[in-house]
Formats: C-alpha cells, structure tokens, sequence
C-alpha cells in the first residue's frame, strides 16, 4: 500500500509561490480529492510528488521513499496529468502494450486487465485503427486513465480526470475509482473542478489555496458539499 508524506515542500515561479505544504499526510488506503481555483498549486503540486519538477524547498516521499532520490516508488505508482503523458504517434493498443511491458505484462495480461474497462471505453477507443493523435480530447482522457491503472498501482494520481468526458463516462469512472480503491487498498488521489465528483468519491478533501492547504475536510457522508459550496460561493 502507499503513504504520502509531505514535508515542507515549496515551489516558486518566479514572484509567485505556488505550492508551500508545511507537513502533510495522505494515508494508505484514501481517496483524497484536491480541490481549488484556477492556479491554487493544484497540478504543481501532484507533479511535485511525481518528481516531474523539482521543489525549491522540501520534500514529498513515497511509502518513506524521497521521490526525487530514487526510482523505486515508480512501480507503485500510476498516474495522467494530461495528455503529454501519452506517445500520440501509437494507438491505443500499442500504448497499453508499451506501458503494460514496462511492468512486465505479456500482450494477453494487457487485454484481460482491458476488459473491466469496456463499459468506460464505449466501443470508442480500441479496435478503432488509428493513431492517439487523432482521438477526441475525452477519449485521449480515457487512453490516460486506463493506462495508469493497467499495472494496478497502489497510488494512483489523476489529476482532473472528469475533464472531457460525457456525463456517462463521468459516472461510469467514478465507479470503477470506488471499487478499484475497494478491491485493491490502493491510495487515491484526484483533483477536480468539479465539486459534486469530488465530493461523491472523496472521503477527505484537501482545500487548497495559493498553494496552502487552508483546510483538510472530512467528507463522512459528504459532508463537506456545505462547506465547500460556501468557500466556492456556488448558488
């Protein structure tokens, strides 16, 4: 399983300090959903976990693995942030064979691990013959989460995994996070615009603003959808 600790980490550009965590934890097991207006540190901050920037200041460790010191936290761990994180001049298949290969998954593991997919999937992005590059930005989203959850990881970040999907495929994914995290024990991280997804999925939410985690809210029952509304000021 994987727990995150943070420690503080820092990240400027420029004037403008946009992550700064003193010491936070995400336990093993949660579904943590990151919430916050347009350049709160959001994204900053999962690619600082992922050691895809490097902190001015601080660090974030994997299971007490630094990221930025080792590799070996990568096994464990899945993750889209957006669709750089695709090779656009493969299709679909041949992605999911390069990624699955990575962690050691033959062609036919690749495909049964597929198959709980094919309602999220709508007969939209396999079998299609054609290059990622050429696909929607909701079924591109949809080529990124399945692939980052192909090797089963104990951590999975997604960050806004609700952009660009039709309402059927919003659903159809919050689902399958609810029971992947149920089966597997996995750690879950997300972050989203969208109040209510965050709120139906997340048990604890982390509110962020200017890069400060302002407040960690327990959504038993989501009962944060209140205080979030209020922050938010949504009528």
């Amino acid at each position: 399983m994987a727990t995150i600790s943070i420690n503080n980490l820092q990240k400027s550009f420029g004037e403008k300090r946009a992550v700064d965590i003193e010491n936070y934890t995400i336990n093993e097991g949660e579904i943590l959903g990151l919430v916050g207006n347009n350049g709160a540190g959001k994204t900053t901050f999962f690619r600082l976990i992922l050691d895809l920037l490097k902190a001015d200041n601080g660090t974030a460790h994997i299971n007490e693995i630094n990221t930025c010191e080792s590799e070996e936290w990568k096994n464990i761990t899945g993750a889209f942030i957006d669709d750089s994180f695709l090779i656009d001049y493969l299709t679909p298949e041949e992605y999911f064979y390069f990624i699955g290969k990575m962690y050691g998954l033959k062609k036919e593991e690749v495909d049964e691990r597929l198959q709980p997919f094919e309602r999220f999937m709508n007969g939209e992005v396999v079998g299609q013959k054609k290059y990622i590059r050429n696909y929607s930005a909701g079924n591109k989203q949809k080529i990124g989460i399945i692939s980052a959850l192909i090797h089963q990881p104990q951590l999975l970040i997604l960050d806004e995994p609700f952009n660009f999907l039709d309402p059927s495929s919003q659903s159809i994914i919050k689902h399958v996070l609810r029971d992947y995290n149920q089966q597997t024990g996995a750690t879950i991280l997300i972050s989203s615009h969208n109040l209510n997804h965050t709120t139906d999925i997340c048990p604890r939410i982390a509110l962020l603003e200017n890069g400060k985690i302002i407040r960690d809210i327990n959504n038993t029952d989501n009962s944060a959808v209140k205080e979030l509304e209020d922050y938010f000021n949504v009528d």
